[in-house]
């Protein structure tokens, strides 16, 4: 059963959330469900522990309702932001070493093959952003994967790559834009 909330726009579904709406709460959830667990599952690659991960995504986009301004970016671009952070901080967590070059080569080659890495392959959200991934030039595509999936900080990606740090960071923004863009005209 689908609530007035259902059509309601992003950013009126974020307003409501911080009002503590439940008809919204539902409505947000149910919208941005795919895109977070999606983004949690490709970069965790442990479907258990991205699970956790995009649920307590959405208790800190409620808890922080109050703050989003539009002004500074889409809600997904939003909620996605915050994936990703805790997604990261749960890679890292886990982790005791971090991940060998080797490795990091292999996850670079088949995530740009449009192989997602460990079993993330069926996930339909999982093939669409390797798709758009794919689709960037190749230094963006290398520094989305190694700060996305390889957990990497723009820091360690510029050290990994060999370029400054500026340019590092460039290339993790243009290419997560230009990918989140591509998404985005798709859903719509």
């Amino acid at each position: 059963m689908f609530s007035l909330a259902d059509r309601a726009p992003d950013a009126a579904l974020v307003h409501a959330l911080a009002v503590n709406d439940d008809a919204a709460a539902a409505a947000f959830v149910r919208r941005f469900q795919g895109p977070v667990f999606g983004l949690a599952v490709s970069i965790i690659r442990d479907r258990a522990l991205a699970e956790d991960v995009a649920q307590e995504a959405f208790l800190r986009a409620w808890r922080a309702a109050t703050s989003y301004d539009s002004r500074r970016g889409s809600v997904l671009t939003w909620l996605l932001t915050i994936t990703r952070n805790l997604s990261i901080d749960a890679v890292r967590a886990r982790r005791a070493a971090p991940v060998e070059a080797g490795e990091l080569e292999l996850m670079i080659a088949t995530t740009l093959r449009g192989n997602p890495p460990d079993g993330t392959g069926g996930r339909v959200e999982s093939l669409a952003a390797a798709e758009r991934l794919a689709e960037l030039p190749i230094e963006q595509a290398r520094a989305v994967v190694l700060a996305v999936i390889g957990g990497r900080t723009a820091a360690e990606v510029a050290e990994y790559e060999g370029i400054p740090l500026g340019t590092a960071k460039t290339r993790i923004r243009s290419g997560l834009r230009r990918m989140r863009l591509a998404l985005e005209a798709e859903r719509d």
